[in-house]
């Protein structure tokens, strides 16, 4: 198992080699037509990085909502700095695994691991993996010809993978929230920590619903911003896909993704996308361009956490 562990980085390094080098045989990436470095385009890309630097901010205020419902005082600015630190740990890593642990690190103030912090990023992971499958049923929902012909096929695997998701998180939430089970990995070591540490959370919510709406409520605003800067990159390269396309079908991606296959979802993402978005006319090459330029739009803004990462930070004061 510990070698296993410690070969996992070099396997996803080679599984996304892998995937792109797969992709480059079937997909010529020549034919892609760049779009001319037009005032228009260069908004389009200007949007594109704002969005996704909103959505870090958002990502950040809904860290510190989900804190304070665990009794944890912590300004938004220095959980900025932490996010952006994790964020570019994650993206030049094989895994975004360490951008959160550099998070609880950060947030328990090299104390070591308090169940608070390694609550609140779990609490605000999952909270995506509730607010994403649910974007897709909407809009898959808000407009029916995403379930039609020519897509069909493509809108019902999204609407599956949707149903899953939250079908998964609904039995990991209920197994969690268990006393008999929860109550009792809150404080064993390894994985089991992983499930203690939504134990604890699901009872400081149930004692603060307020505050767990006030998470979904900013999740959404942020899962918002990612799609609209997918949108705007969209339209950087002149790909012709819909909003209501990418908001059905780039959450799924999004949720496949984060799959430990990869690093940092490269391959796994431009696939995902070669598939969902071909009905809609739109190129496999495009398709590949959309997905590595939403990396390298990624890659960009989280470069802004490298100060906060040499630097450091100082933990939050903990409420009685």
């Amino acid at each position: 198992m510990h070698r296993l562990r410690a070969l996992a980085p070099a396997l996803r390094i080679v599984a996304s080699v892998a995937m792109l080098a797969w992709l480059g045989t079937h997909v010529d990436l020549s034919r892609v037509d760049l779009p001319e470095m037009t005032l228009a385009t260069l908004g389009w890309l200007a949007g594109a990085l704002a969005m996704t630097a909103l959505g870090i901010v958002l990502a950040a205020f809904r860290w510190q909502r989900v804190l304070a419902a665990l009794g944890v005082s912590a300004p938004t600015p220095s959980l900025l700095s932490h996010y952006l630190a994790g964020m570019f740990v994650g993206n030049f890593l094989p895994s975004t695994i360490g951008g959160d642990v550099l998070r609880v690190s950060r947030l328990s103030g090299g104390r070591g691991e308090t169940p608070r912090a390694l609550a609140s990023v779990v609490l605000e992971r999952l909270s995506g993996w509730l607010v994403l499958p649910v974007m897709t049923l909407f809009a898959l929902l808000a407009n029916p010809g995403l379930r039609r012909a020519p897509a069909q096929h493509e809108g019902r695997l999204a609407m599956w993978i949707a149903i899953a998701s939250l079908v998964a998180l609904a039995a990991l939430v209920t197994a969690a929230a268990s006393p008999r089970l929860g109550g009792r990995l809150a404080s064993n070591e390894g994985w089991r920590r992983f499930t203690g540490a939504i134990h604890l959370g699901i009872d400081r919510f149930r004692a603060h619903p307020v505050l767990a709406l006030e998470v979904l409520g900013v999740g959404f605003v942020y899962q918002l911003t990612v799609m609209l800067a997918v949108f705007l990159a969209a339209r950087c390269l002149d790909v012709g896909a819909s909003w209501t396309a990418i908001l059905a079908f780039f959450p799924v991606v999004a949720i496949i993704q984060v799959l430990p296959i990869t690093v940092s979802g490269l391959g796994t993402r431009e696939a995902a996308l070669v598939f969902f978005l071909q009905p809609f006319g739109v190129a496999s090459a495009e398709a590949v361009a959309l997905g590595l330029l939403v990396y390298a739009i990624n890659l960009t803004v989280s470069l802004a956490g490298a100060p906060a990462f040499a630097i450091g930070g100082r933990a939050p004061r903990v409420a009685a």
